[in-house]
């Protein structure tokens, strides 16, 4: 009987501490989750955005998203564990005075770092350089008033010569003009080492392909990189 009385107040004993455990431990857990969780919300609302603003090229028409340089940019920039969300903010076709129209409603959020790519289509279409260059201005004057501490780098083009040799010297001046008016750092040109080579461009010979675009982003890197790391 004694036996049987010990093995009930054991038996009590055990459940007794078992229920008041769980509950301990089940607020643990759950605290455990929210901790994580807000920690990754932190990190998110931690990182600074780095805006790619431009054409198709930008945009990586007819490829995957994650394909275009700014994606790949972005890998590069979470292999060093900097604090930087890149936004892609390009759009085919689109123009200098298309992006002017545009600027104010992209720049709802607040921008760290503002990557200019237009021009492209400006000088395909043959638009007068005066324009193109107004336009340009306009943008990285609405950038610099909207945020005065936005670092903007600017993406030089160059463009065959089919509108003609002064047309085609002129519009490559437009953008090392630029850079060194508004003291902007400048990528020289977004197509080295890729444009007029066939493998590394879509069947129209204009877009790069996925492999040309990790030349496009390596490009940018090379001035995008200091920016950043500072």
């Amino acid at each position: 009987m004694r036996i049987l009385l010990i093995f009930c107040y054991f038996l009590i004993f055990t459940l007794c501490f078992s229920c008041g455990e769980s509950p301990n431990k089940k607020e643990e857990n759950n605290a455990k989750e929210i901790d994580a969780s807000e920690l990754k919300n932190q990190k998110t609302a931690d990182r600074k955005v780095i805006l790619f603003f431009g054409t198709s090229l930008t945009a990586g028409m007819g490829l995957d998203p994650n394909e275009a340089f700014p994606a790949v940019i972005q890998e590069k920039i979470d292999s060093l564990n900097l604090p930087y969300e890149v936004v892609n903010a390009g759009l085919s076709g689109e123009t200098t005075a298309g992006g002017k129209n545009r600027i104010n409603w992209v720049l709802n959020q607040k921008v760290a770092v503002f990557v200019l790519e237009l021009g492209a289509n400006d000088g395909l279409r043959g638009v007068p350089l005066t324009e193109t260059k107004s336009n340009l201005q306009a943008i990285i004057d609405v950038v610099k008033e909207k945020n005065a501490d936005t670092k903007i780098v600017l993406v030089g083009m160059e463009i065959p010569p089919n509108m003609g040799e002064a047309y085609t010297s002129e519009f490559r001046n437009i953008f090392p003009d630029l850079a060194k008016k508004n003291k902007l750092e400048l990528v020289p040109f977004l197509l080295q080492n890729v444009g007029g080579i066939k493998e590394l461009n879509q069947p129209d010979g204009i877009h790069p392909t996925a492999e040309g675009q990790k030349i496009l982003a390596n490009n940018v890197w090379k001035v995008l990189k200091p920016v950043i790391s500072k």
